[in-house]
């Protein structure tokens, strides 16, 4: 097993964007941007076309919640909140069709590994990035089910680094649910 650098430095600045999300802290964009650019080439040369899309549009929502953010003033920034009953049905529909759709165009029309399960994991990815930039607190919940799909998918894939930052990202996803949860109460 060898490491790339390419890697190393995705591992790097994936840990130090999650850390800086748990934070609240604007720079978690500017760090996750270079993440997710690194990351785009090493799951490219890998296959999983589900993951480059992912990436690409983790750029997109990366830009547009640092816009979001950057636009709250320290006296009226936009708190932590749940996710009302509406709001998770019409999520739990676009993650149907959209992890359905992307399987199987994927399986069907291009050379890509796993296919569905990259697909799924993908759009459960791409709607906690959303939620992030709403500052909802299911967004850990997603990070974590998806995260553990990567830990497997990564392993299958040969890249053990990204296995074990898709490890990481679960621990801090646990970690930033507990922390969330606390701002949530404190609101209260």
């Amino acid at each position: 097993m060898c490491l790339s650098k390419t890697e190393i430095i995705g591992f790097i600045f994936g840990i130090g964007g999650v850390w800086l999300t748990i934070r609240k802290n604007t720079w978690c964009f500017p760090v996750g941007l270079v993440n997710v650019t690194i990351t785009a080439w090493l799951v490219w040369q890998q296959r999983l076309y589900a993951d480059v899309l992912q990436q690409v549009v983790y750029f997109i929502l990366l830009v547009y919640g640092w816009y979001r953010w950057l636009c709250e003033s320290e006296t009226a920034e936009k708190p932590v909140s749940t996710s009302g009953r509406n709001l998770l049905i019409k999520l739990a529909i676009i993650f149907v069709a959209a992890s359905a759709t992307m399987g199987y165009l994927l399986h069907r029309y291009t050379d890509a590994s796993y296919p569905y399960l990259d697909s799924t994991g993908t759009v459960i990815c791409f709607i906690a990035q959303w939620m992030i930039a709403g500052k909802k607190i299911e967004n850990w919940l997603l990070w974590m089910v998806a995260n553990t799909m990567y830990i497997a998918i990564y392993l299958l894939k040969d890249l053990p680094l990204y296995s074990l930052l898709s490890a990481v990202y679960l621990a801090l996803a646990i970690h930033g649910m507990i922390e969330w949860k606390k701002m949530l109460l404190q609101k209260k």
